[in-house]
């Protein structure tokens, strides 16, 4: 099954995405990932599940209202009456359709198409018919920054709105295991505050602090552990070393832990609307990897989003697979 859609205009100025690239040909070598696309009813959202299986990323299941769906690829002049769809009224119905496709076996990821983020999750976490874990769901942003060699993994900035010590400690995991997905080695996790020194007075240096304990006692495992850090010795080997910060990771970060949504979210769209990064956004910490585009989104962001969530099901199906032997 084929299709190709009309790529939208890059809503910025063009540049080489080389990090984004290599995460696509890396997901292109591993078979298209079964992927539900809720309530895929506009354009932007039904183009880029379209992307995906043309790059041959992603095998797409549409669910949503048939009409809807119908309208958004006649706006795009595509042909979709061999695409296998499953009909929902309305956008909360085409979440509760596509987690149950998971729980059936049928999809191994979920794309979020034209409905909130909320709407999608509450579908996701729900306690009976969910896709929970014994692990905290948690939002990454992976992004393509220039300058930057390596993806730059932000988390948490778009789930977690204030995270306690005990959720902190699982989207620190749960980045740290995207970053193993991604081929990112080895994986150095800067706890960011606004300083880089124990502050009772602020709560933040104190939950970074702990992590790093944490990982030391072994309940954090994969990853290179140092808080608290400030963003610039922790991005910056100048910085680190002009306040002679001696750390594995100062200055050489590639996963940054925010203290809470609204600081991850500003981190985020600085970097993109200043510095001319790009962020592809997922959902880890479920049973399969969620998938967040935005309208905004590059065709290039769009697809490495879809990279990133087949890198980590292959990670994670690679995983159960050890464990069962």
């Amino acid at each position: 099954m084929t299709a190709v859609a009309p790529s939208q205009p890059e809503p910025r100025g063009t540049r080489e995405h080389q990090r984004y690239e290599r995460l696509v040909d890396a997901a292109k070598s591993l078979p298209p990932l079964r992927t539900a696309v809720v309530h895929p009813c506009d354009q932007a959202s039904l183009g880029a599940a379209l992307d995906a299986l043309s790059a041959g990323i992603i095998d797409p299941i549409l669910v949503g209202p048939r009409s809807k769906i119908a309208a958004a690829a006649s706006a795009l002049n595509v042909d979709i009456s061999e695409f296998p769809i499953v009909d929902a009224d309305h956008s909360h119905a085409a979440a509760d359709a596509a987690v149950a496709l998971v729980r059936a076996g049928k999809a191994d990821a979920l794309m979020k198409g034209s409905l909130h983020t909320d709407e999608i999750m509450g579908a996701v976490v729900r306690r009976e018919g969910g896709l929970r874990t014994m692990r905290r769901t948690s939002h990454c942003f992976v992004m393509d920054v220039p300058g930057h060699d390596t993806p730059l993994i932000i988390t948490d900035a778009a789930v977690n709105i204030a995270p306690t010590l005990e959720e902190k400690r699982d989207i620190v995991q749960n980045a740290i295991e995207l970053a193993q997905a991604l081929r990112i080695e080895p994986v150095k996790v800067a706890i960011l505050s606004a300083m880089e020194t124990i502050n009772p007075k602020v709560p933040s240096t104190i939950d970074a602090a702990a992590l790093c304990k944490m990982a030391d006692r072994g309940q954090i495992t994969g990853g290179i552990i140092d808080g608290p850090l400030a963003l610039d010795n922790a991005i910056d080997l100048g910085a680190a070393n002009i306040k002679n910060i001696k750390s594995p990771v100062a200055g050489q970060a590639n996963v940054l832990v925010v203290p809470d949504l609204e600081a991850g979210n500003m981190l985020a769209k600085s970097l993109t609307f200043l510095a001319d990064a790009d962020a592809a956004g997922i959902v880890l910490g479920a049973r399969v990897p969620v998938i967040l585009t935005s309208r905004a989104d590059s065709r290039i962001t769009r697809l490495a989003s879809c990279a990133v969530a087949s890198l980590l099901a292959d990670a994670q199906r690679s995983s159960l697979a050890v464990a069962e032997v």
